[in-house]
Parts: structure tokens; sequence; C-alpha cells
């Protein structure tokens, strides 16, 4: 039989070393929360940093030829949390693929540099991913939203060609 007191220091020594355990696990959470902060930091001076190059594109392409282009920056707030803001913007004439985000353009640069039409799984290995279904997929996805915002057409189901807009179809970065 186990006497009181060594009952009492062997529960003792079990919290203190659960409560250890807890502040590596907080050490370790704390950690991970600053990353994140940094993440969120820089996702959001990024949103920032589109939505104002879209603002400024647009009211340069909307100005009057021969108008000075140097238009007030837009004083409305910006969404939160991206709400509102459109990553891949609608093609319309003279928009180049520099606009796009870095994934978004290299898929639309291989697809015009390519001698057919493509699909994702042709596309992935491309933009530098492994040919998994989940990238795959994801990339699928992607190839649908350039279709949507004009930027591709998809031919065939599942097959995606440069969208063929006017006389520039070759044109895709030019300026």
């Amino acid at each position: 039989m186990v006497s009181l007191p060594e009952e009492l220091q062997a529960r003792e020594a079990a919290a203190r070393q659960r409560v250890e355990e807890l502040q590596a696990e907080a050490a370790e959470l704390a950690v991970r929360l600053e990353k994140a902060r940094v993440d969120l930091s820089r996702l959001e001076i990024t949103r920032e940093t589109v939505a104002q190059v879209l603002a400024e594109l647009s009211a340069a392409q909307a100005a009057p030829e021969g108008e000075a282009h140097d238009a007030p920056e837009p004083k409305k707030a910006p969404a939160p949390h991206g709400i509102g803001v459109m990553a891949v913007p609608p093609w319309r004439e003279g928009l180049v693929a520099e606009v796009l985000p870095d994934v978004y353009r290299d898929i639309v640069e291989i697809v015009a540099d390519a001698p057919g039409p493509l699909q994702a799984k042709q596309i992935v290995p491309r933009i530098g991913l492994e040919a998994t279904t989940a990238k795959i997929e994801g990339t699928r996805g992607k190839l649908k939203r350039l279709v949507e915002r004009g930027w591709l057409d998809e031919d065939a189901p599942g097959r995606f060609t440069l969208a063929r807009h006017g006389g520039d179809a070759d044109r895709v970065n030019s300026r």
C-alpha cells in the first residue's frame, strides 16, 4: 500500500510534467501565431496594393485620350479581408498579363506559348507543381476562373487556349 505523502508527491510530479508540456505547447503556439500574423499582414498589404494598382489602371483607361493620367487616388477605404477585391481582373483591351497574380500569369503565358489546347494536368508540371490530383484540380479551378474573366477559352471540356480578342490574341504580354 502507498502512503499518502508518496501519492501526493507522485501527483505533484505528474502535474509539474503536465505544466511543462503545456508551457512547451504554448511556446510553439506563440511562434505559430506570430507567423500567422506576419502572413496575414503580408496578405493585407498585398490586397491593398493590388486594389490600388487596379484602381489606377481603371482610372487611366477610363481617362479620355490626351487627358492627364494623374488621376487622384480613390478615397474609399479598402474592403476588409479581401471582400470585394478581385485577384483576377476581367480581361479588357490594353490589359496585360502582368496585372495577374504570379501563378495566373504563369498559366496564361504557358497557354499562350502552347501550339494547341492544354489540359490542367499538362500545365501543372510546367508551373513547377507536383502532378497530384489536388494540384491538378486547383489548377483546373484557376483555369476556369481565367475563362470566366476572359483571359482563356475552353474550346472543349478541359482543353484551354488563349482567348481570342479581336486581332491581338497573340499579344498577351504586349503593351
